[in-house]
């Protein structure tokens, strides 16, 4: 009979690396030394989302747009939760 984790064993064999479920916390652990129990969630940690680049205009609150458009912020999203990382003013040609 086949192991209820055999295709998870074969790509830790593999070098995967395996991640078990923390029930209490809802959350996913990595481990090295996964003990393979039946009753146990385990899975292949899934590779990291990456982060997302957005370039936009702003123009002057006051006295119209800028003398000539052009992307002046540069916004960069954490690719797993979609929050704000960080945010750069760039000068004309930098983008």
């Amino acid at each position: 009979m086949k192991h209820k984790h055999a295709e998870l064993i074969k790509a830790w064999a593999d070098g995967a690396q395996i991640q078990i479920r923390d029930d209490l916390d809802d959350i996913w652990l990595d481990t090295n030394s996964p003990s393979w129990v039946a009753e146990y969630q385990y899975r292949i940690k899934p590779e990291p989302k990456p982060d997302v680049v957005r370039y936009y205009e702003v123009h002057k609150e006051f006295g119209g747009p800028l003398q000539s458009p052009f992307h002046n912020i540069k916004a960069t999203y954490d690719g797993e939760t979609g929050e704000l990382k960080s945010a750069e003013v760039l000068s004309r040609g930098q983008e």
